[in-house]
């Protein structure tokens, strides 16, 4: 699995026009956005794994994580992180899991999430989606299990 993890000061995520997912901060307060892209052999360890690394990553101010300010979290699955660019000038994406493998790896990765304790939005697996977001720092951490 790999994941870019964004601190931001704000974030929502729409479907058709319509918000699917947001993070409510105000006050200055910060969360995280995380695209996670799946490959074939992941599976729910990974997942697991991941999003206690995520839970715990120290990139809120103070060096704090999430889980020290309980800042939420916005949970958007993008297999385009597993793009190969190495060949021409059109990415491949056989190193990116097909949608029935990897939605449930995202639904782990996000459930994973909430068991530990963070508050998750989420986009919405296969749609076209816009991500709205505020970088904060910026701070981009790229993160593969």
């Amino acid at each position: 699995m790999r994941a870019v993890v964004t601190r931001v000061t704000a974030a929502h995520v729409e479907v058709d026009d319509q918000i699917v997912g947001r993070l409510d901060l105000e006050g200055g307060a910060q969360g995280l956005v995380a695209l996670v892209g799946v490959t074939h052999d992941d599976t729910d360890d990974t997942a697991n794994a991941l999003a206690d690394k995520v839970w715990r990553l120290r990139i809120l101010d103070g060096e704090r994580s999430a889980a020290d300010l309980d800042a939420p979290i916005l949970v958007i699955s993008q297999f385009t992180l597993y793009a190969n660019v190495t060949k021409g000038r059109r990415p491949s994406w056989n190193a990116a899991a097909p949608g029935a493998v990897a939605e449930p790896v995202v639904d782990r990765f996000t459930t994973a999430l909430s068991d530990l304790g963070a508050t998750v939005a989420t986009g919405r697996f296969g749609a076209h989606m816009r991500v709205h977001s505020v970088n904060d720092g910026p701070v981009t951490i790229l993160i593969e299990m």
